[in-house]
């Protein structure tokens, strides 16, 4: 009887694991930064959160460094099924609903502060709803990718000096407005392949932030840093909409809690680090950092960003220069 009972029980203790193991279920993250940047660190921490505060239930694998594709095949692959979530580009989520890209359009903000007012205001939350609806993913998060610069292997401190200039952009529409304000030849290129491409001669120069030329190494095939501050960039956290929809309203609540807090801490980081590094980059790495006066480089931006060939409209511009 006794022997009976115990084989019911490790019966039914079997039972309950395979149901438990049935019930979890596995995400794939994917994006194209390297292991050692701050944008993996905190998808890594994410993942062990949501794996601690679902019980279990729900376990998140990360795969950086374009291990699943180049960004383009990574924001396909959410409509495709084969991509759980990812960091995007703002660009490439604006082929889905243009004003997303508002948030990389150059100079639209005044600074670190009036970018983190967007990102929690109503002006956001209007434009990634309708981006929502459109795409059927969900918007997690948003995350400060840093005041993009400029970068080339000589100096570069005013908009004249940039004309014929080959310059290395993502191939998205919004990146090309930057370099067409100042004359120079944009030249599209997977972030993947810009190293070798400055590395070759194929381009002159570059921009992205400060943390992202350091985590790439683009200071060993370029000489001088230019602190254009020209876009402050976003990475928007994605949910491929099927995936979002299969989660309960509990676990729903989980993953955004802590997919705003990662975007929270890394933007927190990104920002600590852009600070300290035009210093590092000058003092320990030998480059020659170049303080430019922007006024110039905004004034020849700002008829584009009104223009009739941007995907917001003026009304939207308008918001938000407003938010304070």
């Amino acid at each position: 009887m006794r022997s009976q009972a115990l084989r019911a029980a490790l019966v039914a203790a079997f039972a309950g694991a395979v149901a438990t193991t049935a019930l979890a279920d596995e995400f794939r993250f994917a994006h194209v930064y390297e292991a050692n940047s701050i944008y993996h660190k905190w998808a890594e921490w994410a993942a062990d959160e949501i794996a601690s505060r679902t019980d279990g239930r729900h376990t998140v694998e990360v795969f950086p460094a374009s291990s699943l594709g180049k960004e383009a095949e990574i924001f396909e692959g959410l409509a495709l099924g084969t991509i759980d979530m990812s960091y995007t580009g703002s660009f490439y989520a604006s082929s889905v609903y243009g004003p997303m890209a508002i948030s990389s359009a150059p100079y639209m903000f005044r600074d670190f502060d009036h970018w983190k007012a967007y990102r929690d205001s109503p002006v956001f939350a209007e434009i990634s709803g309708t981006f929502e609806a459109q795409s059927g993913h969900e918007v997690l998060g948003l995350t400060y990718y840093g005041a993009r610069h400029l970068t080339a292997n000589k100096a570069l401190p005013t908009p004249e000096s940039m004309k014929g200039l080959k310059m290395r952009v993502p191939n998205a529409k919004m990146y090309l407005l930057f370099p067409r304000s100042v004359g120079a030849n944009p030249t599209p290129i997977a972030f993947a392949e810009v190293y070798l491409a400055l590395q070759q001669g194929v381009v002159d120069a570059q921009e992205n932030p400060l943390p992202t030329i350091l985590e790439k190494k683009f200071y060993e095939v370029q000489s001088h840093i230019m602190l254009t501050g020209h876009l402050m960039d976003s990475l928007v956290t994605l949910m491929a909409g099927p995936k979002w929809r299969s989660l309960g309203a509990d676990d729903q609540t989980i993953f955004a809690e802590v997919y705003a807090e990662a975007a929270a801490k890394a933007t927190e980081d990104v920002r600590q680090a852009e600070l300290r590094l035009a210093e590092d980059f000058a003092t320990e790495l030998g480059i020659e950092v170049v303080e430019v006066d922007r006024a110039p480089f905004r004034e020849a931006m700002m008829p584009l960003l009104t223009s009739g060939d941007v995907p917001w409209t003026p009304e939207q511009v308008a918001a938000v220069e407003a938010i304070r």
